[in-house]
C-alpha cells in the first residue's frame, strides 16, 4: 500500500469535514422538525460521514 501524497491527504481530510458538517446540518434540521428516528436521509450522510472518516488522517477524525 503507498502512502497518500500530501494533497491526497488533504482531500481526504477535508472530504471528511464537509461529510461532518452535512451530517450535522441534517441533525439540526430534523431535530428543528421534531424528528427523533434514523431518517433514510440521515442513514446516508452517516454512511458517507463514515467513509470519508476511513479515507482522513486518523488524527482528523
Amino acid at each position: 500500500m503507498s502512502k497518500a501524497s500530501r494533497a491526497e491527504r488533504k482531500a481526504a481530510n477535508q472530504a471528511s469535514k464537509q461529510a461532518d458538517a452535512a451530517l450535522h446540518a441534517n441533525q439540526r434540521k430534523e431535530m428543528a422538525a421534531g424528528i427523533r428516528e434514523e431518517t433514510p436521509e440521515y442513514l446516508r450522510l452517516n454512511a458517507a460521514a463514515n467513509e470519508a472518516a476511513a479515507k482522513a488522517s486518523w488524527w482528523r477524525r
